[in-house]
């Protein structure tokens, strides 16, 4: 199962200027003991975090808001090869769609 998590909020300059709703996105995919996070950072650079379900709900409580997709993780998933979260998110899900650049757009997309 892939989970693509959706954060309100964000350190970054330029997320906080053009991003409306959801200003960062990250990729969780499920493993035996829990799930891992792949939080993008910067290009070449991702955060690998060991999360369990109560982590999630702690997110959750944070404002974050979480897509379950009942497939598995793209065999041809590199995290370390996307520009932005975004990127990084629809690589995981195998996703080719080059106008959706924000996580506004992603969440849209994905929820419809």
């Amino acid at each position: 199962m892939v989970i693509i998590a959706f954060a309100p909020n964000s350190k970054k300059i330029l997320p906080r200027i053009f991003c409306k709703n959801f200003k960062h996105c990250a990729v969780l995919v499920r493993t035996a003991g829990g799930f891992r996070m792949y939080q993008f950072t910067s290009h070449g650079h991702v955060a690998d975090i060991f999360i369990r379900i109560h982590d999630i709900k702690i997110l959750g409580a944070y404002g974050w808001r979480f897509f379950y997709m009942p497939r598995n993780i793209n065999a041809n998933f590199n995290p370390f090869a996307a520009w932005t979260c975004v990127g990084m998110a629809k690589r995981a899900i195998g996703m080719h769609a080059p106008l959706i650049q924000t996580p506004d757009a992603l969440y849209k997309k994905l929820s419809d």
